[in-house]
């Protein structure tokens, strides 16, 4: 029967490996079309309406996350049609959209890993000392947010900037407030839940993006400075998301930090699936040896096997669709039912939409996720 088990995961790999190679395909000519020629930014989605799809905005943040899966299937080997260089020197000709503790996390991030000779201007200009008292979101202490801080310090140290003392200080703060955010179970809330009215309404409740980035940054930072404590919280929370893992491989969106429970299942994002989950398992398994492929695969499986039979993947239009969401007053419903422990949290099909649009970071952090692998 074990025998049989593990061929069978083998071949499920293999056959994920071939559908990774066609996804990592897609997104670079996604990536194309997303970038704004003009501004040299990528955009903020790319959405469908009635005469195809149309790109909308610019966004700083999305542009960080797709220069690092940019930059790491570069350096396997690939050929990128965009300019790497022109759009990191966009980013940091006017840092004035700098403007929270997480912008600065996720710049130092990729300064640390696409362009470090930038690194110490950055850090001096930017202040990384004090950040997450001078910031908002630092102040009360949203976990996205601090954890993408964490994740930049880290890899500042792993570069070799370590050298100024301020820099390992806010990072030992920003780990500090992870760990207050992280419930028993090490399911992690949105934001402290002392600290602001928003705090004592929303403070136990976390999405599903305030679990993957402090995995990734506790990874990090258990890596960069040898820290076992930082190493046992990713698993920890690792280890409970998977056991919250959906039949169909979903990972849900809202957690009770102090039940470690699922408290809201819809909308399902097709980014936690092929890119965010990823990106922190990976990252836990490289640091602790544990093995998270299972979870990976079956979460990425839903992209053509989930509740409503859709394949998310549209080659056409080199995107994969964002989200199966449960419309009005449903979601509410759900959610109530849920907190009251009472259903399932699944609904039926005709309850369920699909948002047709795409974002560049979704793709960009797949790059990031699956290069190399």
């Amino acid at each position: 029967m074990q025998s049989a088990t593990l061929a069978n995961n083998k071949d499920n790999y293999t056959s994920a490996a071939t559908s990774i190679a066609d996804l990592r395909d897609l997104s670079v000519k996604g990536l194309v079309r997303m970038l704004d020629p003009q501004s040299q930014l990528f955009c903020y989605r790319l959405w469908k309406s009635a005469g195809g799809l149309e790109r909308e905005g610019i966004s700083h943040r999305y542009t960080m996350m797709t220069v690092l899966g940019l930059h790491r299937l570069a350096a396997t080997g690939e050929h990128i049609p965009l300019d790497i260089q022109a759009i990191l020197e966009a980013l940091l000709r006017d840092t004035s959209w700098v403007t929270s503790a997480g912008d600065l996390g996720l710049l130092l991030w990729t300064c640390a890993v696409v362009a470090p000779d930038r690194l110490r201007e950055v850090c001096r200009s930017l202040k990384v000392k004090g950040a997450l008292n001078r910031y908002s979101d630092g102040r009360a202490a949203y976990t996205m947010e601090v954890a993408w801080l964490l994740a930049g310090i880290a890899h500042c140290v792993l570069g070799g900037h370590d050298d100024e003392s301020e820099i390992m200080e806010e990072g030992l703060a920003a780990f500090h407030l992870l760990k207050l955010n992280s419930g028993p179970t090490g399911i992690c809330g949105h934001l402290a839940k002392g600290r602001t009215i928003q705090g004592l309404l929303r403070g136990r409740i976390g999405s599903f993006a305030d679990q993957v980035y402090p995995i990734y940054a506790f990874s990090m930072f258990a890596l960069a400075c040898k820290n076992e404590e930082a190493k046992q919280m990713a698993l920890r929370t690792a280890r409970t998301i998977c056991q919250l893992q959906g039949p169909h491989g979903e990972w849900s969106w809202h957690y009770d930090s102090s039940t470690g429970r699922v408290v809201s299942r819809y909308p399902v994002y097709s980014v936690h699936q092929h890119a965010m989950a990823p990106l922190a398992l990976f990252a836990v398994a490289d640091v602790t040896g544990e093995d998270f492929k299972d979870s990976i695969y079956k979460g990425l499986s839903w992209i053509s096997n989930n509740e409503l039979g859709m394949d998310f993947v549209d080659h056409s239009n080199d995107v994969i669709w964002r989200s199966i969401y449960l419309g009005r007053p449903y979601a509410y419903i759900d959610s109530a039912l849920r907190s009251l422990r009472i259903g399932n949290g699944y609904a039926p099909s005709g309850q369920l939409s699909v948002k047709y649009e795409c974002r560049p970071y979704e793709l960009g952090w797949l790059l990031y996720a699956f290069a190399g692998r």
